[in-house]
């Protein structure tokens, strides 16, 4: 089995500049890579043979590209910045205010950072440690939730805060934590108040939140493919592997340059967006598409699937239950369906398959089974806590899978009344 090793480049809020990118796949490039991937917090991601590992990292070194080797000690800033323009309107947050909030943060956070538009469901909002969401009331103020560091429990805050104030704000709030981690660390136990009564503020522009707010139901769009806005095109690309060739990336981040196209993002969904593009090069994007042959309109049953990062049991998984959902045409709309196979992982979900051993020898797993758990209210903001079928074999997952999706539009579609005909 060959030794392989995960590099991680964090792009801020999914914000990829083109040409940082390509600097980066050329490196790759040189160095025997084929492909990469794009992780669930919108990193890239970068598996490199054991022999080849020096090499590259040095030469990333070189051209200036922060990253982390095999761990996650500084997870990226997750942002809803991708669903800007194409599926949030009518908000007081646009990309010049996303921007200039990334360029606040001075410091790399080694809390997980949600900054997320409040009127909108394409990313994930509570996915984080701290979690910003954009009032929808007051113009450039943001409501915070803690989600407190491997617990179940998420904390409203009691202020609202300032755009100019989320960086500094953040780095006080996860100073305390980590510099208390008995009390707000892996404690299940953890207690928001003390935690708000603690952290530092002065100096900051907030003031006391009227209501607690309220947060929109998950409506996944469709999100592949090339579509007009305005009088514009943005395209989706989305990849049943999760694996994207490197040469395609690299002639991508030259079309965007060619092009005046700036506006590429990568997406919790694992996925690319490229806003933007012009009426008049149009044929060159789907001419580039044609020719890497990528494919575009998949199924939405299989696009509403979260899978842990750099999990090839997972993505597995994965494709037989779609295969299943396909197979008995499920409707699968309006649900986020997550896969779990690691203990520590987490995933954005409505629904959640987990896969665990029954007898576990130290790392080692071995007769797998698989539980299948519902987030309060189908709602992918709240933790999967609910047990909705448990010890599953394989055989019969796909199956107890449809039943939960079922049981989904049980408690989400109201009953139709019944009508009384009269005689004809």
């Amino acid at each position: 089995m060959k030794n392989i090793n995960t590099i991680k480049v964090n792009f801020k809020g999914g914000i990829i500049p083109p040409a940082e990118l390509y600097n980066i796949l050329v490196a790759a490039g040189k160095f025997g890579l084929l492909y990469a991937r794009f992780g669930l917090r919108q990193q890239l991601l970068l598996n490199v043979e054991i022999e080849e590992l020096d090499n590259l990292t040095e030469e990333l070194t070189a051209l200036g590209v922060s990253f982390e080797l095999g761990n996650d000690e500084y997870p990226n800033i997750v942002s809803s910045y991708p669903a800007e323009e194409v599926f949030i309107f009518d908000t007081w947050l646009n990309e010049s205010i996303y921007k200039s909030i990334f360029a606040s943060f001075t410091y790399t956070p080694r809390l997980k950072i949600n900054i997320s538009d409040s009127n909108q469901s394409f990313t994930p909002m509570l996915t984080g440690n701290i979690n910003w969401v954009a009032s929808p009331d007051e113009t450039g103020y943001w409501h915070l939730f803690i989600r407190f560091p491997k617990t179940n429990i998420v904390y409203e805050w009691k202020d609202i805060v300032h755009t100019d104030d989320l960086a500094a704000m953040s780095l006080s709030i996860e100073e305390t934590i980590l510099g208390d981690k008995a009390k707000f660390y892996e404690n299940e136990q953890a207690n928001g108040d003390e935690l708000y009564g603690r952290v530092k503020t002065t100096g900051f522009n907030i003031k006391p939140a009227a209501e607690p707010i309220e947060l929109p139901p998950f409506n996944l769009p469709y999100y592949e493919g090339l579509n007009r806005y305005d009088d514009k095109y943005w395209l989706g690309i989305y990849r049943r592997d999760e694996l994207y060739p490197i040469n395609f990336l690299k002639e991508l981040c030259m079309l965007c340059i060619n092009t005046d196209t700036w506006k590429l993002c990568s997406t919790p969904w694992k996925t690319i967006i490229v806003k933007g593009i012009k009426e008049e090069n149009r044929k060159d994007w789907n001419d580039l598409l044609d020719k890497y042959q990528i494919n575009l309109r998949h199924a939405a049953n299989e696009l509403n699937f979260q899978v842990e990062d750099n999990s090839l049991k997972a993505l597995a998984l994965k494709q037989h239950l779609v295969k299943y959902l396909n197979d008995d045409d499920t409707r699968s709309f309006g649900v986020c369906i997550g896969i779990k196979t690691r203990r520590k992982s987490e995933v954005f979900c409505s629904i959640l398959v987990r896969r665990r051993p029954v007898i576990r020898i130290g790392k080692w797993g071995f007769f797998h089974v698989y539980d299948i758990l519902c987030a309060k209210d189908f709602n992918p903001n709240e933790r999967t806590d609910t047990i909705y079928s448990r010890d599953n074999p394989k055989f019969v997952l796909a199956e107890q899978l449809r039943r939960a999706i079922l049981s989904y539009y049980h408690v989400n579609t109201p009953e139709t009344p019944q009508t009384e005909y009269a005689d004809l």
